[in-house]
């Protein structure tokens, strides 16, 4: 009974070691968008992935049918939203993304969750604990920062060259 207990870990071990060499990067990035860091210099990051995994390995039971990214994600969501007013308060200068950190935490949060993960509005809006009308509208609001320059006005747009076309 043990060996069988004793065997069942150590697969579980494995496909853990195994989603997590093919999910990480991706992982790691998302972790990346929603801290506003630099690449280079994601140490919140990667704080916030590696407690992610944590709680997602604790939890790790591949026989219930459960996503595994999916509760990754639902954990990075969870430990950035507690996280992020404090450190929205004391941001660092200098090491963020800068088109990002013009975003506030729940705006980059949602922004990320919808454009760069896929996710669906209601989704979102059921991970976050608001309306889905209210996630679209702050998906625009956050959309538009971006596409607005610092200074207020708005970039012309470069016009495509026939030279780049393939």
């Amino acid at each position: 009974m043990r060996e069988r207990q004793a065997e069942r870990r150590r697969r579980g071990a494995r496909e853990f070691e195994a989603f997590v060499a093919g999910a990480g990067g991706r992982l790691l990035h998302t972790a990346t968008l929603l801290t506003g860091e630099a690449p280079a210099h994601n140490a919140r990051a990667r704080r916030l992935l590696t407690a992610a995994l944590a709680r997602t390995y604790a939890h790790w039971d591949p026989e219930r049918g459960e996503d595994p990214y999916d509760r990754t994600r639902q954990e990075l969501v969870a430990r950035f939203a507690a996280t992020a007013w404090r450190h929205h308060l004391h941001r660092e200068p200098g090491g963020e993304l800068g088109v990002l950190a013009r975003l506030t935490p729940q705006e980059r949060l949602i922004l990320v969750l919808r454009l760069y993960e896929g996710v669906a509005e209601e989704q979102v809006a059921a991970l976050v604990g608001l309306p889905a009308e209210r996630v679209r509208v702050i998906c625009t609001r956050a959309i538009a920062t971006l596409r607005s320059t610092p200074g207020g006005s708005r970039r012309p747009r470069p016009r495509p060259s026939a030279e780049g076309v393939l």
